[in-house]
């Protein structure tokens, strides 16, 4: 017979927001997006994906150029 043991998990008390930096985004970002502007660009992005785990670093904006769809 397999017995399990439970474990308590307890919340790390943070206050997340500043942990993770949001708060700067309603300061650059007066129209209330999270995020930059859309080139009208369409990419392979599970590829992009991929090819940046291998390489284990972002990729530069010319590595993505061989990833945009025509």
């Amino acid at each position: 017979m397999i017995v399990a043991e439970k474990k308590a998990v307890t919340a790390v008390s943070c206050n997340v927001l500043e942990k993770n930096g949001f708060e700067r985004f309603g300061e650059l970002m007066s129209d209330g997006r999270l995020s930059e502007k859309s080139d009208n660009k369409v990419y392979r992005l599970r590829e992009a994906i991929i090819f940046s785990r291998q390489l284990g670093r972002p990729l530069s904006e010319s590595e993505m150029k061989r990833f945009v769809v025509e």
